[in-house]
Parts: C-alpha cells; structure tokens; sequence
C-alpha cells in the first residue's frame, strides 16, 4: 500500500518507515500536519498513520483531511496523550484504529495488514454489487441505499479492530445481523459468537447466564457451568437489549469491560477472558443515562464505536430488494413473483416492525400462496394498507368519489376475505342488506372467478331480499 507516514520524531519516524518497507508498503514521511496535507492533496494514499501533535495542523485535521479524499485514505492515529475521549473522538471521525506510545513496530504493520484485508474486502463488496444489480449484500445484510451503504463502510472499518461496538436501532433492524457481520469479518471470526438477549430471563437468571457459576453455588446447582463470556473466549459476546439490565448487572458488566476478568457465581477463582463485546439497545442508550436508569461509565465503555441502525422508512429503494431477497430465501426455487403494483404498495407502507415484519409478510405469502404464480397483496401487507395510497395526493388531485370507491372495494374485499367469501355474515358484519352487498360486489367486479351456480344462487337471494 502507499502509506503517508506523519511523524515529527526523527527516531520513530524513521524506524517505522523502515519497518513499514520492509513489510511491502511504500512509505512518504512528513514531519508537520501542513506538510502531510499538501501530500494527501497531490498523491493517492492508501492509509495514513499520523500522530496527534504535531507541528502546523494537528492529527486531528490531517485525519479529515484523509477521510474527506474520494476514495477516502484509511487512518491510523497515533498519541503519546491518549485517553478514551481523545479515541473516541478519532473512531467518530473515520479513524480506522488508534495507537498509544509506546508502541511496537510490529503492532503498526499488523494493523496495515488488517486494513489491507479489509480494502480488499470493500473491493470484492463493490464487485458484488455490480454482479448484483447494484445490491450490496453484506452477510446477511441486503440494501443498497445511503444509509445501509454508510452502516456497511462502518462494518468493514471497525470489523477488523477490537474496538467496543454498541449499536442503536428499533426493534427488527437487523442489530444481531449487523454483529454477526463485524465477528464474520474480524480476526475473530474462526472464534464464537456468542450472543445473549437481556430482556430474555428474569434478573436473577442473568448473573449466572453471563458468568456461570461453580458446583454447589446454590441447590440445584449440580454441576460447574460456564457463562456467555468464557464460552466466547477467543471470540465476541453480543449483548442484546442491554438498556434492560439491572444496576448490579451494569457494575459486572462494567467490571468485565475493564478488565476481561469476572468470577463464575459462588466461587472465588477470578477467570480472565479474551473477548470481543457488541452490545446493541432498542432505546437511545444516553437518555438512560441522563434519567439516571443506565450508568454513565457503563455507557462510555460501550459506546466506543456507536452505530445506528436505519429503521426501513428511512431506507430508500430497500424494500424491493429485501422483499425479492426473502421472495428467493422462501420460495426454494418455485417460480414465485412479486407483482409491480404490490411492490410499490409495499414501498409506501412504513414497516414499523422493520425488516423483520417484511420478512414475515413474504414467508408468509408463500406459505399462503398455493399454486398462484404470484404472491397476494392481502398476505403481504395489513389490510388498512390497500387502500393507503388513496389518500396520497399526487400531482394530480383525483376526484373524492373515486378515492371513497377504492377505499370501499379494498375493504370489502378484505371482509370477504375474512369470512372465506360468506356474503350473509359479510352482509351482518357490514351492517347492509345482503342485495346492497351483492350490487356491491358486482359493480366493483369482486365477483370474478365465481362459478356461475355460485353467481346464480347470490343474485338470487339478493331478489329475495329485495321483494
């Protein structure tokens, strides 16, 4: 790779730059921010690694600057005078890792190893989405809209690292997803993945899922059991709903955070471990904290890496790839379709349970749909949604006469649906005669697909009520 190095110690910066070529990169050296800047404005660079004070501008602006190039320069911050403010400061910017003097030679070449593996990875992501029809599939990730393209560039920055991730998004986002992808695309990826729902068990069960506990610790504890965080030795542990843990939980889980060492429940053994955390919350985790429901050091350990997760209205152009996805996920290999006009349909209904729901709906169409060739719109989306797209206005305003027929089609549609096409209960439910529900149904053609006996017998005793 082409690698700026900015360094204003003549000693470090030379060693470095050694080390640096003898590992196959081609190495710039700069000894002010200024300096590095004007590099970066007249020659490609691949990764930068730059420290934070220097002479000139500092670390912090040749790392926007880096970020800012197209394609942007991957950057590893390098401090004498770290704190965690200061990382987390350089991670929300773009950084791709950061180093505190003193450090190893080795450690800098191992880190521009990783970032390699992961341009390269990018690459083959764009490839992908060019065989694809432009869809970026990553892992099990599916979308190709802003937003998910930014969540993506997220993953394959901070995969590679060890670095805490805690992810914000609604229910049905896609959260564990979104942490199996960082495990699958980290060194840590031939190791567990363990992952645990908070929410899931009362809070006297959590302790000893987390943790273990030792043989005898309580009565019906038989035998010795290891909790989530020694089964994901080598790995990463995924705490799911994290804002439902209790106080007590919290100053564990602190605890485990600092230090990578906790005891099983009733024993005295302190047990370290080499894990990875992703914790993810349905809620805005900090608002917990200023109500005083969530610790405020809990939440600075976690929020390392913060990551939010787009709810689907906010994901323009995903839902037909998410809907066509699990249409071939589902239909195993049956020549099934979606129709355009419930597509777009489907586009204008806000998903409030998030690809989750949509998910839902198509394993559900299939399942529903019989011998039809293409899936039915009543299996795909709530009732109300049928009619939605009447009360849009469009450019051009459409009669009231004719959004009140749609609405009144779709509903009667969806009743007789419901009652399995029994007019006389279709009738009692709708409050009208059964001859008005017959007119009904014939102007508005629902009756397409009856057989003529059927025709015959409704017409019939729709006269019959209507003597």
């Amino acid at each position: 790779m082409n690698v700026l190095l900015v360094e204003d110690e003549r000693s470090i910066a030379v060693t470095l730059r050694d080390a640096l070529t003898a590992a196959g990169h081609r190495v710039t050296v700069a000894a002010e921010g200024t300096k590095a800047i004007e590099h970066l404005r007249s020659t490609p660079f691949d990764c930068v690694v730059t420290d934070v004070r220097l002479p000139g501008a500092d670390g912090m602006e040749v790392l926007r600057q880096a970020r800012a190039l197209t394609p942007p320069a991957d950057v590893l911050v390098v401090t004498g005078f770290g704190t965690i403010e200061q990382a987390v400061a350089a991670m929300r910017q773009g950084a791709f890792s950061y180093l505190q003097k003193p450090f190893l030679n080795e450690a800098v070449v191992e880190l521009l190893a990783q970032i390699g593996g992961t341009r390269a990875l990018r690459g083959e992501n764009v490839r992908l989405a060019s065989e694809l029809g432009k869809r970026l599939v990553f892992g099990e990730l599916v979308g190709d809209s802003p937003s998910m393209r930014e969540v993506f560039d997220q993953i394959a920055r901070v995969a590679p690292t060890d670095a805490t991730v805690l992810l914000e998004g609604e229910s049905g986002t896609g959260k564990e997803r979104v942490a199996r992808a960082i495990h699958w695309q980290s060194p840590r990826a031939k190791g567990p993945f363990v992952p645990f729902a908070c929410a899931a068990l009362p809070e006297t069960m959590i302790e000893d899922e987390l943790f273990g506990h030792e043989r005898g610790a309580f009565t019906d504890a038989h035998r010795e059991k290891r909790g989530r965080f020694e089964l994901a030795h080598g790995g990463t542990v995924f705490l799911d709903d994290i804002e439902d843990t209790s106080a007590a939980t919290q100053v564990k889980l602190l605890r485990v955070l600092q230090e990578r060492s906790f005891e099983r429940v009733g024993g005295e053994r302190t047990l370290e471990v080499d894990v990875r955390v992703v914790a993810a919350t349905k809620v805005p985790l900090r608002e917990r904290v200023k109500a005083k429901r969530f610790r405020e050091d809990l939440f600075w350990r976690l929020n390392v890496v913060p990551m939010r997760l787009p709810p689907v209205r906010e994901r323009e152009g995903d839902v037909r790839l998410l809907a066509e996805h699990f249409l071939a996920l589902y239909a195993r290999g049956r020549e099934l379709r979606l129709r355009p006009e419930d597509l777009a349909a489907m586009e204008r209904y806000p998903w409030p349970g998030n690809v989750r729901e949509l998910e839902n709906a198509i394993e559900r169409a299939v399942a529903l749909s019989g011998d039809a060739s293409a899936l039915r719109r009543e299996h795909l989306l709530p009732v109300s949604t049928e009619w939605r797209g009447a009360f849009e206005v469009a450019d051009e305003v459409r009669p009231l006469r004719d959004v009140i027929a749609d609405a009144e089609k779709a509903y009667l549609r969806a009743v007789l649906e419901k009652t399995g096409g029994h007019r006389t209960q279709t009738a009692r439910l709708l409050g009208i005669s059964r001859k008005v529900l017959w007119e009904k149904i014939r102007g508005y053609g629902l009756d397409e697909g009856r057989s003529e006996e059927e025709g015959e017998a409704s017409e019939a005793a729709g006269e019959e009520e209507g003597k």
